[in-house]
């Protein structure tokens, strides 16, 4: 098992930053959704504990559900979460998203444990686009 991690920067506050994740408007626009996706469950329970359920309908796959458990919440500073996608592997691994104000924006350091050898490739670059699309939604 391989930890993947990757970093991000942003025009935005590190409050800002880590308030989409947890905001149920705001992440299901970028929280694990894809470009030709419909996203048809964005839930939210944002207390350690709570769960999330991120179903993304996608045109060559079906649903594609993405779920996990929050076990730690400290605005604005950490959020760690445990993850899976049953539908390709029921195993849970756990992501820690880290802000940290710089230079008048936020750096975002995301480090997702314990990620399968096939996953190894792959998990990067979701993330990337993730957090990618979160600079855009953040814009808006």
């Amino acid at each position: 098992m391989d930890d993947i991690v990757v970093r991000h920067r942003y025009d935005a506050t590190p409050e800002q930053v880590f308030d989409a994740w947890l905001d149920p408007k705001m992440a299901p626009r970028f929280a694990f959704a894809t470009p030709t996706g419909q996203m048809i469950v964005a839930e939210i329970d944002p207390r350690v504990g709570g769960r999330f359920n991120f179903t993304d309908r996608r045109p060559d796959m079906g649903d594609v559900a993405h779920v996990g458990e929050y076990e730690v919440i400290e605005r604005p500073h950490r959020l760690v979460f445990t993850f899976a996608v049953p539908q390709f592997d029921p195993t849970y691994t756990r992501v820690t998203l880290v802000f940290e104000a710089v230079d008048g924006g936020c750096e975002l350091t995301l480090t997702h444990e314990g990620v399968a050898p096939e996953w190894r490739d792959s998990t990067p670059q979701g993330w990337g686009m993730i957090l990618d699309k979160l600079r855009v939604v953040l814009s808006t």
